[in-house]
């Protein structure tokens, strides 16, 4: 009798272990799940970044006030009669660098 519980208990424990270590098994549907919530985050922020570009485009293609925008915030761009005014803050000195290379025989300061 004792032994037909053993080969009864072994028999079980062969039968629950794909259950829970398998392919299949638990702990794998939990992380799959876990990284499906994971990439459906991280869709979202795409799709938010995709259609912020697709307004870009749509206002770059339909008037110049976009453009105008981009040209003074990213290029530093003022108009033919405009006057610019530089304030300069002296906790946060401004340091720059150059952007082109220095001429032959000059020396860069930093």
């Amino acid at each position: 009798m004792r032994l037909l519980a053993i080969v009864f208990s072994i028999m079980i424990a062969a039968l629950q272990w794909p259950l829970w270590v398998g392919k299949g098994s638990w702990l794998r549907v939990w992380q799959l799940d876990h990284q499906l919530v994971e990439k459906k985050l991280q869709n979202e922020k795409l799709k938010e970044r995709n259609d912020a570009l697709d307004a870009d485009v749509r206002d770059l293609k339909t008037g110049s006030d976009a453009i105008e925008e981009r040209g003074r915030n990213e290029l530093g761009m003022i108009r033919q009669d405009e006057v610019f005014f530089q304030v300069l803050d002296k906790d946060h000195p401004i340091v720059s660098t150059p952007t082109t290379p220095a001429p032959a025989g000059a020396s860069a300061v930093k």
